[in-house]
């Protein structure tokens, strides 16, 4: 009877303190940025203060739930809001695993379209599902209670007009990307799916500022970054989403080499994995893995 007292008491302290340990480690009342290691392609998952959570594309396969698994409480199933910064694969065919594990309330993304099989699967799969769909333009935002929002500075009814007047994406080699301005505090992220240096350079006019993380546009490509961009914004961290040799040569010699003149302190997802970055809106971290 004693030794079986004895083990109930161990298991309710064990669970009891590993319950303690873990509130502790996800709800600490900061912000975290997670660039998630989904090899070529991007994919972010953002937890506020306030535990709400977000992303900002999906991958290209299922390791976007790995990295959920990774830094989102087994015990929280609900994802707020997913933004998908264009309908390119491996940006958006993850979040058919996504929808399928967790509760995705609703769906953001620009007014731009694919006519790809898989896209389309991916849009019949969200509206039967009955997902809220919001199409977001340049100007529009998201304010939360716990002080965060997210800033939509890109891209612009105009600049769509101009690239994919059919509102689909393989008409032009620049089209819209979405660019999403995070902000808790005096803290920033900028995200910029795949910009190229024309798009990014209309989005950010006197908006975005400087901002502390960057989110490398295109996985490091050439024609995302340019002097000019870098000196407008001064990161102090860039954060570039790539897979490990991967056939397109991302990121780009010439964007390491941007960056390196710049002083910008750079990470890659292919060399690091997940990368965390915490913030408690004014200073931040990078969190090992």
């Amino acid at each position: 009877m004693k030794k079986t007292v004895l083990i109930f008491s161990f298991l309710i302290l064990f669970f009891g303190g590993f319950a303690v340990f873990e509130n502790a480690k996800y709800n600490d009342g900061k912000l975290h940025v997670i660039f998630c290691n989904v090899g070529q392609g991007n994919g972010v998952f953002i937890r506020t203060p306030g535990r709400k959570n977000f992303l900002i594309d999906a991958g290209p396969d299922d390791k976007i739930i790995k990295c959920l698994e990774r830094h989102m409480p087994f015990w929280d199933k609900t994802i707020s809001a997913a933004f998908l910064t264009h309908p390119h694969l491996d940006h958006f065919a993850g979040l058919n695993f996504v929808i399928k594990r967790y509760s995705l309330l609703s769906f953001v993304t620009e007014d731009l379209s694919n006519k790809s099989v898989s896209f389309q699967a991916l849009m019949d799969n969200i509206r039967s599902r009955n997902l809220k769909i919001i199409y977001v333009f340049s100007g529009d935002s998201f304010k939360l209670k716990d002080g965060t929002s997210l800033l939509i500075l890109g891209p612009s009814y105009e600049y769509l007009d101009k690239t994919s007047p059919g509102r689909n994406i393989q008409e032009s080699g620049e089209f819209g990307s979405l660019i999403v301005l995070l902000r808790f505090g005096s803290f920033s992220v900028l995200f910029t799916g795949d910009s190229q240096t024309e798009g990014l350079v209309q989005a950010l006019g006197t908006e975005a500022g400087e901002t502390d993380v960057l989110e490398v546009p295109h996985h490091g490509s050439k024609t995302g970054l340019n002097d000019k961009i870098l000196s407008s914004l001064e990161p102090k961290l860039a954060v570039i989403s790539a897979g490990k040799k991967n056939r397109y040569g991302h990121p780009s010699p010439f964007t390491l080499s941007l960056l390196k003149n710049f002083h910008i302190k750079t990470l890659r997802t292919d060399l690091s994995g997940d990368i965390e970055v915490v913030s408690d809106g004014e200073s931040f971290g990078i969190k090992p893995n």
